[in-house]
């Protein structure tokens, strides 16, 4: 249900790339997923866990597609290369 929620973070792209870029790599960067998890299993906080799992998921998920980090140079410039028709 929550799968998808991490690409919210795309809105940030209405603010411009840099803004859009910040946004988007904080909630697809999988060393954010660990640490929100390891701080929801220290805390004993189940839904921190939650959310750190479903953040890890989705950002694997993205790089099997072939979705990497966004460069600030637009939203189609990515760390594993251009994405879209016209790469």
């Amino acid at each position: 249900m929550f799968l998808l929620a991490p690409d919210l973070a795309m809105i940030g792209y209405a603010l411009g790339p840099k803004v859009g870029a910040w946004a988007y790599n904080l909630a697809h960067h999988k060393a954010v997923a660990i640490a929100i998890t390891a701080l929801g299993m220290l805390g004993g906080v189940w839904w921190l866990q939650a959310a750190g799992a479903i953040l890890f998921a989705h950002a694997s998920l993205d790089r099997v597609f072939g979705y990497g980090l966004k460069y600030v140079k637009g939203f189609k410039y990515t760390h594993l290369g251009e994405i879209g028709p016209n790469r």
